[in-house]
């Protein structure tokens, strides 16, 4: 079978769908990953196909949330006709992320073909928690539930000038995105969400058709070891503490590299940086600065990790059965650092424009030294291990066959 993985955004939001159009082509089928020219490398070493998407996720972002919502739509408007030229060499079946689905359905019409979604975070609403934009805590039943169609209906106006184009393009009739959204809803439009249940449990309100699956693991080569200098210093001496902020933060690199160094110094610990687009950089007998680097080499290494607390890093911490300092920025990343904390496996979020030195050596201090973090890490850890994300996708597209 010919299928179409459809991914757009930060490395967060792209790299679990090698690890899972991997998985896909393994079992036989003839795989692409549509996505940002910038991860090609990253879709070519999984094995898979890569499909270009023009769309450029780190642009604008500044100015209010006006100005946010301008630059989203001119981001999806670009996505949609993106969609269409990836889809053009055919597919039997169409894979499609949060940040596709709206217009990737459009196209599925078009072509006459299925469609999945495959989520990496709750959006449908539910009583049980708020939508994770607004970090997750709960607002009681009712209010959950508005505020989470609400969210949607948000979406909608982002996406609605780009599904108004990309409809007119496809030829099919005009329609609101509302009114698509809907009919989905009735048709109970199958949505694959790529987490575990062992964070986040399956809201006992949603619809037949939507399943909490397990994660997508980014691909990388088991075989391919650390790069000699990371491995030397992971060796010479106790497990050190990971920080970094993955995609967040740019341009206060300088800042955040003194501020880690302090917090490690003063919490008489080793350090590794990974350098990220904040630009962290540090040297010294006990301080190492990464690049890019699988966390699942990475993180089992590691007495804690300091994050920003995004979907697939928390993930990724609590795969390796570490304890976490999540230090969220921004959109969902709240909503897991919350979460990491219920669970036990984290202290207490500190919200990333509230860090200081002082404050994340006391973290640190208190993470790395008292058991019952790690202890719950390592729970949550085993329940994971017992999970088969990839194959429940699997399985799914199978029965579409």
């Amino acid at each position: 079978m010919r299928i179409l993985l459809a991914a757009a955004g930060s490395y967060g939001d792209v790299a679990p769908y090698t690890g899972l159009g991997a998985r896909l082509r393994e079992a036989g089928h003839d795989v692409a990953l549509a996505t940002q020219e910038s991860f090609a490398p990253l879709v070519r070493g999984a094995g898979l196909t890569f499909r270009p998407l023009p769309a450029d996720t780190s642009a604008g972002g500044g100015g209010g949330k006006r100005q946010l919502m301008r630059t989203a739509a001119a981001f999806v408007r670009e996505l949609g006709a993106g969609l269409v030229e990836a889809a053009e060499p055919g597919a039997d079946v169409l894979l499609l992320s949060t940040t596709t689905a709206p217009l990737g359905r459009q196209l599925a019409e078009a072509m006459g073909v299925p469609s999945l979604g495959v989520y990496l975070q709750p959006t449908h609403p539910t009583r049980e928690f708020a939508p994770v934009v607004t970090g997750g805590r709960s607002l009681g039943g009712p209010a959950n539930r508005a505020l989470g169609r609400f969210s949607l209906r948000m979406a909608d106006r982002v996406y609605a000038d780009a599904a108004a184009d990309l409809r007119a393009r496809l030829s099919l009739p005009p329609a609101a995105l509302s009114a698509l959204r809907r009919r989905q809803e009735e048709a109970e439009w199958p949505v694959l969400y790529g987490f575990s249940t062992a964070v986040v449990s399956r809201p006992a309100d949603w619809r037949e058709g939507l399943d909490v699956v397990g994660n997508w693991w980014p691909h990388h080569d088991p075989d391919t070891p650390l790069p000699a200098p990371y491995e030397d210093f992971l060796r010479a001496g106790p497990p050190p503490v990971f920080i970094g902020f993955g995609s967040m933060a740019a341009g206060e690199g300088a800042r955040l590299s003194e501020l880690a160094v302090s917090a490690l110094r003063r919490a008489g610990l080793r350090g590794v940086l990974q350098e990220g687009r904040a630009g962290l950089m540090a040297h010294g007998d006990d301080i190492l600065t990464v690049h890019e680097v699988p966390h699942a080499l990475l993180f089992p290494r590691m007495a804690a990790v300091v994050h920003h607390a995004g979907a697939g890093t928390t993930a990724a911490g609590l795969r390796a059965g570490v304890p976490a300092i999540p230090v969220p920025v921004m959109a969902d990343q709240p909503f897991w650092a919350s979460r990491l904390a219920g669970l036990g496996a984290a202290t207490a979020p500190v919200p990333f424009k509230e860090l200081t030195a002082e404050r994340l050596a006391e973290q640190l201090g208190r993470v790395v030294r008292e058991a019952a973090y790690e202890e719950a890490a390592r729970a949550v850890s085993r329940r994971m291990g017992a999970e088969d994300g990839a194959g429940h996708v699997l399985k799914a597209i199978e029965r579409l066959g």
